[in-house]
């Protein structure tokens, strides 16, 4: 019975070997199998995978930022689809790093780039839901997917996003991979980074957010557009924010007690405020950068922008401007703009091209550019088309008659003139008070803004063509017709002019016969700080110095205007001496004021978007009192100078001009 049993066990025994040792062999088939099946999976799906160290090579879409002249004050900015400012980890608190890492990674800094218990989950989860949710990501997957690889929900994309990670770990320290992180995660709609969130959430740098402000941002990743706090969902990302409190102390980031203090705060979100500062002058320097750079290029790389724009005088005279433009309303004027340069550099200080551009077009319901008699968005101080000067051309002309060695003694009779045939009828031009004085000086003739010598001074002195040729020389852009399409009613303001040529050109006299052309930008750097564009004054002499005294010495004589304008016009300060000259257009569509100092030119324009005429007041009223106010302000910010006196040299021409 023994021997049966024994016999049998060995039987067995032996009967078991062949077959275990198949199955062994099965399962070691089915292992390297499995290997080789995997490795080539790997090799298949790695074959078409950016190299890693290509990640550090990659740049990120930075906005292009536009700021006042002392870089303090951002004006705009110019960014594509994504609106990112890049910041080093160094300037990223640890509230804040540490908030990010227990909400989206708590196993950070322990893992090697993926999280295996979290991918079975998802897988096991998917498996169930019969979907591809693929969830289970740590922050280095989640920064693959957003840098490298699309969306798309495969097992393709899923291999290559660990492989990818797995390598990106080998490669790099945990605080690179996760200041790329930091500075690449979405945080709300064209939003990217944490320093552009925190700029516009919180108004303030990430460096220094508080830890509810820290957790806040992070709360926000899982959801920036439904979480938005300014949409209907504020209290989910208090309540999300909450939690990561309570993840940061089981984690001991925090302590308890500081978690429940940052509980009870209020958690206060900076206003959605205008977005642009002086937004006329934005567009303007917008227009000249997308010229000479292009857009993309613009809008992707992260350039910051330091213009000529001095933001204490730009609010000044925003203020001035909306004060005066009020006041004009009751003269049928619904419009106004301004322009301030700095005569000595070209240097645009305040540019505002109508009265309100955040305003609605008036009347309600009008079209723009057609029948508004207020265009908001219309930058009146550029516009191509530009607007007639009125009396403020005179200056020009003036100025080419003493470049011809007439000078402010010389007499010229203000008297009835015919000037011939000029648009099919008889050229008979008229002052502005109607009155005849005889015989009057240039000086006398320019103070008081006499419109039948000043057409004298440009027929029988000047000449149409020099007088054209200097305007041109002085900045004028926008005279480029010839001489017979504008006639002797030029000198009266009959071509149109930009307000910001105008301000320019007057800069020559104030900067002693010097040109040096209006800009609006000090100096452009890229996202490495390197300067690639920088403001060098180019100067050229265009008038004599002589001419440009005599010019100024004219326009400051309050004396000699006193006949015209009284007094204590707008035009006079007491303790100031300001050149200044008014305009005003036929059938008053347009009233200007164009003032200086060597230190500041100052235009400004008063009027109707759509050249409706307004009532019966001159451009020393509709203009002149809004550039009183202002430069009554900036004045005292400038040094005080006064204009070097001509040299006296009476003329030995004639001491009347010739009959027409």
């Amino acid at each position: 019975m023994v021997k049966r049993i024994f016999q049998r066990r060995v039987y067995q025994k032996r009967t078991l070997r062949p077959i275990l040792k198949i199955t062994g062999l099965v399962f070691l088939f089915l292992f390297l199998f499995g290997i080789i099946i995997s490795l080539a999976a790997f090799i298949y799906f790695a074959k078409d995978l950016p190299r890693p160290e290509k990640f550090t090579e990659h740049t990120f879409s930075q906005s292009t930022k536009i700021y006042d002249r002392a870089g303090e004050t951002l004006l705009y900015e110019l960014y594509g689809e994504e609106k990112r400012e890049i910041i080093p980890f160094s300037s990223m608190p640890a509230n804040l790093r540490n908030a990010v890492v227990v909400t989206e990674d708590a196993e950070f800094y322990s893992h090697h780039g993926i999280d295996l218990k979290g991918i079975i989950r998802s897988v096991i989860k998917d498996i169930k839901t019969r979907t591809l949710a693929y969830g289970g990501s740590t922050i280095t997957q989640q920064l693959i997917r957003s840098t490298f690889l699309t969306s798309e929900k495969t097992v393709g994309r899923k291999v290559r996003e660990i492989i990818l990670a797995l390598e990106i770990e080998r490669r790099y320290q945990k605080d690179q991979i996760l200041e790329w992180y930091l500075n690449q995660i979405s945080l709300g709609p064209n939003i990217y980074g944490v320093e552009s969130a925190s700029r516009i959430y919180f108004s303030k740098p990430t460096k220094d957010l508080s830890l509810n402000e820290a957790t806040t941002l992070a709360a926000l990743i899982r959801a920036p557009s439904y979480l938005s706090p300014y949409g209907n969902h504020k209290s989910e990302l208090i309540e999300r924010k909450n939690y990561i409190l309570d993840r940061m102390v089981e984690k001991g980031y925090i302590s308890l007690d500081e978690a429940e203090t940052a509980k009870k705060e209020e958690v206060i979100f900076a206003e959605i405020s205008q977005s642009i500062k002086a937004p006329h002058f934005v567009f303007f320097i917008q227009d000249y950068l997308f010229e000479k750079y292009g857009k993309d290029f613009l809008e992707n790389n992260g350039l910051k922008i330091y213009t000529t724009l001095d933001w204490d005088l730009q609010q000044l005279a925003e203020k001035n401007v909306a004060i005066g433009a009020e006041r004009n309303k009751k003269y049928y004027s619904y419009n106004t703009a301004l322009v301030a340069i700095d005569p000595k550099t070209g240097e645009i200080l305040s540019m505002i091209g109508s009265a309100d551009w955040f305003g609605e077009s008036y009347p309600k319901g009008c079209k723009p550019g057609i029948d508004c008699l207020f265009d908001p968005k219309v930058n009146v101080a550029t516009y191509q088309s530009g607007r007639q000067p009125g009396s403020s051309f005179k200056p020009f002309v003036y100025a080419t008659a003493f470049e011809k060695g007439y000078d402010d003694n010389y007499i010229v009779v203000d008297e009835e003139t015919n000037f011939g045939i000029w648009g099919g009828k008889p050229y008979i031009p008229k002052n502005y008070d109607g009155k005849f004085r005889g015989l009057v000086t240039l000086r006398s003739a320019l103070a008081n803004s006499l419109n039948i010598p000043a057409v004298k001074v440009l027929a029988y002195l000047a000449g149409q063509h020099d007088s054209l040729a200097t305007a041109k020389k002085m900045g004028i852009t926008t005279l480029n017709e010839p001489d017979s399409y504008y006639g002797l009613a030029i000198v009266l303001g009959g071509g149109e002019v930009r307000l910001l040529d105008m301000t320019s050109g007057y800069g020559v006299f104030a900067n002693d016969g010097v040109r040096v052309p209006a800009t609006g930008i000090l100096k452009i750097e890229d996202s490495q700080g390197n300067v690639i564009e920088e403001n060098k004054k180019n100067e050229k002499r265009v008038i004599s110095s002589e001419t440009a005294r005599l010019i100024s010495d004219i326009l400051s004589d309050n004396e000699a205007r006193t006949p015209i304008f009284g007094p204590n016009s707008p035009m006079y300060f007491e303790e100031y001496q300001v050149a200044a000259k008014t305009g005003t257009t036929t059938d008053y569509r347009d009233g200007w004021i164009i003032g200086y100092t060597p230190s500041i030119v100052v235009g400004v324009w008063a009027g109707n978007s759509n050249n409706a005429p307004m009532r019966r007041e001159p451009g020393i009223v509709m203009a002149g009192l809004t550039w009183r106010d202002f430069m009554s302000q900036v004045l005292p910010l400038f040094p005080k100078e006064d204009f070097i006196k001509p040299q006296s040299n009476p003329t030995p021409t004639p001491q009347a001009s010739p009959a027409p």
